[in-house]
């Protein structure tokens, strides 16, 4: 099987149609998100529906990673954590926006789309998680579904807390939080690129 290379293109298709899964999920609730952050006038479902469209990118560069050689996988993973990175600097200058200006959040809308966005990285963490000691683009997208279900998980919460303060600064924080979170992803992928084995 390994000397006609069946294993390895199969380990490719398979790769493969992880990614375009991924790629669809993220790329249609980055939309939902964002129509719907504009809609509730929340920071944090504006910054997560961004973490989503970062993630739709990566995940698109990972796929065209996919049966290319090491350095064109690690090329990938460097420039999936450069776009997750800026990303995250453009989610932090929304916040601060928002914080000069004001919002009025509407706490309903946050928690039922923060919970959507859940179940939908919960499933992408699924789908993931039997490739995240492969080579270095799929270690990529591994941390970007963990990160993600830790911002949607917030993003409830600041609905939570708006509804019980009637004050959009949880909104406000928490979308701080996931522009943070979002950078920190994008510097732990770049790390991951100078590494040699698997992470655990």
């Amino acid at each position: 099987m390994a000397e006609c290379g069946c294993e390895f293109e199969a380990k490719n298709r398979e790769q493969r149609r992880t990614l375009v899964i991924l790629l669809l999920i993220n790329a249609v609730m980055f939309v939902v998100e964002l129509i719907a952050g504009l809609a509730a006038q929340s920071t944090a479902l504006l910054a997560d529906s961004l973490d989503m469209l970062a993630d739709a990118s990566v995940y698109g560069l990972g796929l065209y990673a996919v049966g290319h050689s090491e350095h064109m996988k690690n090329r990938a993973a460097f420039y999936s954590g450069v776009v997750e990175f800026l990303l995250g600097v453009w989610v932090l200058w929304e916040v601060i926006e928002r914080f000069r200006h004001g919002s009025e959040p509407q706490s309903q809308l946050m928690i039922l789309i923060g919970l959507l966005a859940l179940a939908a990285n919960v499933t992408c963490l699924k789908l993931i998680a039997r490739h995240r000691h492969e080579e270095v683009h799929m270690r990529a997208s591994w941390i970007f579904s963990k990160n993600d279900v830790i911002a949607n998980v917030g993003v409830i919460a600041a609905g939570i807390l708006v509804a019980v303060t009637a004050s959009p600064w949880p909104d406000l924080v928490i979308g701080l939080v996931i522009a943070l979170i979002v950078m920190r992803g994008g510097l732990q992928i770049l790390a991951s690129t100078r590494q040699s084995p698997p992470a655990k």
